[in-house]
């Protein structure tokens, strides 16, 4: 099982004596004998951008499905604004806003068509959705394909109509389900400076994603997950640092397959390590560092930051210590 939870500082501004806008505690879901989210706790603050990261089975699509109401945890509270999700869920539901992986968009209308609809499943009703469908069109640069069925978009412009149609009802928090997932550079960076702009209005967005660069730009936190436990929670500079180290080497293929040097990497770190293309990529204390250089003085090795790729393959390996 994981280990004691690594904890730091969030980034985000509010003050601890702050309700928090999301407050989840104990959040336990199980399928059969199968528990896919355990005892995991979470919050979230306006402005706020919050990312769960961890590989696949780790339990971040279903923590969603929880939070925004479409499954029913087995054990735990979820609050918002420090109302109870199970006793005000109807006018809860009204601040949420929802993009899944999947689209969902209905493509027997136009773009504008789609979000004037979705505007009419919340009660009260949207106040001047007209005017309201008009204002996102316009920040999501979309006017020119308002009259356009879904099937003639991009993915990109696709992604875009399912956040704007997302936020018609003027949410305050948003749950991204990698919203990026299979877009080109163009669009993923046009998607984040989106996300930005949102957090910059107040809203609160919990993102999930694959896309370590995408989870360390955006995130002013991160809760990563394994196997459905919080294992770590913080800046992603503070996580990256707390799990993995001051330093990663990396020790190129060659001498990576030498048994000496095998043997040394297992002894110094106390676990497999993963190769990347026949490369260690490893996590090293500066002093540890200095014992490999003076061991192997031949072996010339590359001395970078921790990055979340490195964290992502970490998880992946099994437990943390």
């Amino acid at each position: 099982m994981p280990g004691p939870e690594t904890t730091t500082e969030s980034s985000n501004t509010a003050s601890p004596n702050t309700v928090p806008l999301l407050d989840a505690q104990g959040l336990t879901k199980s399928y059969g004998e199968t528990t896919v989210v355990s005892d995991l706790h979470i919050q979230c603050h306006p402005g706020e951008v919050l990312g769960l990261l961890g590989p696949n089975g780790a339990g971040k699509t279903t923590t969603l499905r929880m939070l925004y109401g479409f499954v029913k945890p087995d054990r735990g509270t979820i609050q918002y604004q420090g109302r109870d999700f199970d006793q005000h869920r109807t006018d809860l539901k009204r601040m949420i806003g929802v993009c899944t992986q999947e689209d969902t968009l209905d493509h027997d209308f136009t773009v504008r068509q789609n979000l004037l609809v979705y505007a009419r499943y919340f009660r009260p009703f949207t106040e001047d959705p007209k005017k309201r469908a008009d204002e996102l069109l316009e920040r999501f640069h979309l006017q020119e394909h308002s009259k356009k069925k879904p099937m003639q978009l991009s993915g990109g412009l696709k992604q875009r109509v399912l956040i704007a149609r997302s936020l018609i009802h003027r949410p305050k928090i948003l749950f991204l389900d990698e919203p990026t997932t299979g877009l080109d550079p163009r669009a993923r960076v046009e998607l984040w400076q989106l996300i930005d702009d949102l957090r910059a209005d107040g809203i609160a967005v919990v993102l999930t994603t694959h896309y370590m660069e995408e989870a360390e730009k955006l995130s002013d936190r991160l809760i990563v997950l394994q196997k459905g436990r919080r294992v770590a929670t913080g800046t992603p500079q503070s996580v990256m640092g707390k799990v993995l180290g001051e330093q990663m080497i990396v020790i190129p293929k060659a001498a990576a397959a030498t048994p000496e040097i095998t043997s040394w990497v297992h002894d110094a770190t106390g676990r497999t390590i993963e190769k990347v293309l026949g490369e260690f990529h490893i996590p090293l204390p500066l002093t540890t560092i200095g014992e490999f250089q003076a061991q192997f003085p031949d072996v010339r090795v590359t001395v970078r930051a921790p990055n979340l790729d490195d964290l992502f393959l970490r998880l992946s390996e099994g437990d943390l210590p």
